[in-house]
């Protein structure tokens, strides 16, 4: 059967940016009501459309999901679209010498009607995640954008480390090299020193351990730094004191739970 040529288009699907659990390779898991409101919950349950940084992690975040609230389709058969691996490694705003993503083509179910989830791997996806290219290309092509109620890590250690939360920074990942590393966290504190601006980085779990040394090594005595580790979990903890005090303990980081780090007055 054709459709009338007079026929209105499908009214456009949302957007929802479904925050996940922040226990993404932890040992243990939060129980999933704890880390997220029923209202984020129930519609996660409801959507059929995903896009994600990780399709393995987003089939596992379902399934825990469908143990709370029924999907509305069986795992197998939702539509699980993953980001490209460069947007990834690179982002998605034409830094690091990659391309700016155009992400409209994903987001063709969405003009067809279909309600699309945008899930990362931990915490609220296009915030120190990738995504923001999907969000982007939602409001250029009109698709309402929905941000669902879910754990910000950042924001989460920010509030419990006693420093700046009127001005502050997410600097991303600093760099690996020793040198360079050095370099950018003198210049980190030099702005947090110099403005009262809190700084906020992360690094990949298993090098936990080398930047806390750099840190602790390269910071001024009276510098306050701080971590936050585990959040939402019961093992969590978040931790802040002027550096010279980090000094003379063990550093109580380890190169397994997902960890935020602070660096301010």
């Amino acid at each position: 059967m054709t459709s009338s040529p007079n026929a209105s288009p499908p009214t456009r699907g949302k957007l929802y940016l479904v925050p996940a659990p922040l226990d993404f390779g932890c040992d243990i898991h939060a129980p999933l009501d704890d880390a997220l409101p029923a209202a984020t919950l129930r519609q996660a349950s409801h959507l059929t459309h995903w896009i994600c940084e990780n399709a393995k992690s987003t089939r596992a975040y379902l399934k825990r999901v469908d143990a709370l609230y029924p999907l509305a389709a069986p795992l197998q058969q939702q539509q699980i679209t993953e980001l490209p691996r460069e947007v990834h490694k690179k982002g998605d705003h034409g830094d690091k010498g990659a391309p700016v993503f155009d992400a409209r083509p994903m987001l063709a179910a969405a003009l067809d009607g279909h309600g699309i989830g945008l899930v990362s791997e931990a915490g609220m996806p296009a915030v120190a995640d990738p995504g923001s290219s999907v969000v982007r290309a939602a409001h250029d092509l009109g698709i309402p954008v929905i941000p669902l109620v879910g754990p910000v890590s950042l924001l989460l250690a920010l509030a419990a480390s006693g420093m700046n939360g009127q001005s502050f920074a997410f600097t991303g990942y600093l760099p690996q090299s020793g040198m360079e590393r050095v370099q950018r966290i003198k210049e980190l504190e030099s702005i947090a020193l110099r403005t009262g601006q809190t700084q906020l980085f992360i690094e990949t779990p298993y090098r936990n351990e080398a930047l806390w040394q750099a840190l602790t090594q390269t910071l001024q005595p009276h510098t306050r730094l701080g971590l936050a580790a585990g959040l939402t979990l019961s093992s969590g903890k978040v931790l802040s004191q002027p550096n010279k005090q980090w000094r003379s303990i063990a550093a109580p980081v380890d190169n397994r739970t997902p960890t935020v780090f602070m660096l301010g007055r």
